[in-house]
């Protein structure tokens, strides 16, 4: 049975460090070099993450640079961040590329908590799926006698208590960006 429990925190800790992952995405009005982790530039023919291709920064709240370590790199870079979903425009200067973060609108603020509380509502429901798959692996092993029904109940239990603390991370990451894009 601790190996069920095991498994199933590893699960639902993976399900919350992705939901963490997404949310870092989300451009809340501040500039953050997360905001470019999912860019691919096209780099000598290969797809090659933007971070692997330069040094980004956030020298202001509202400015992201990005550096390059090759230099005949920057049109590519320049590229595939106008061709990315972030809807932001790169300024080059020969050396460096400048992005600079618009103020969000108080529409697209509801936009994005809208979007935050989809991706939370998306991550319950993977974890209450893993959790109905090692109910089910409870009941499978009582099924089979190689534990007893009172085992079986205090099994479910434990894991019931292990995804209330898991719903109640993912509130808190929620609660956080949500704060985080309606404060400014």
């Amino acid at each position: 049975m601790d190996s069920i429990f095991k498994e199933t925190e590893k699960k639902m800790e993976k399900a919350l460090s992705s939901l963490k992952q997404e949310l870092t995405s989300l451009r809340a009005g501040r500039a953050n070099p997360s905001l470019l982790e999912g860019i691919m530039v096209d780099y000598y023919g290969m797809a090659t993450p933007l971070n692997q291709l330069a040094n980004i920064s956030a020298p202001e709240p509202r400015l992201l640079v990005i550096q390059p370590y090759d230099k005949s790199a920057i049109q590519d870079i320049e590229k595939a961040i106008q061709m990315s979903d972030l809807g932001l425009t790169p300024n080059n200067d020969g050396e460096k590329v400048r992005l600079s973060i618009p103020q969000l609108t108080e529409e697209r603020r509801k936009e994005l908590v809208k979007l935050v509380k989809q991706k939370g509502e998306d991550s319950k429901v993977a974890v209450r799926n893993i959790r109905r798959e090692s109910n089910d692996e409870l009941k499978q092993l009582e099924k089979e006698k190689e534990i007893s029904e009172d085992d079986s109940k205090r099994g479910q239990e434990k894991i019931q208590e292990i995804t209330d603390n898991y719903i109640k991370k993912i509130d808190e990451a929620l609660k956080a960006k949500e704060e985080e894009i309606t404060s400014f």
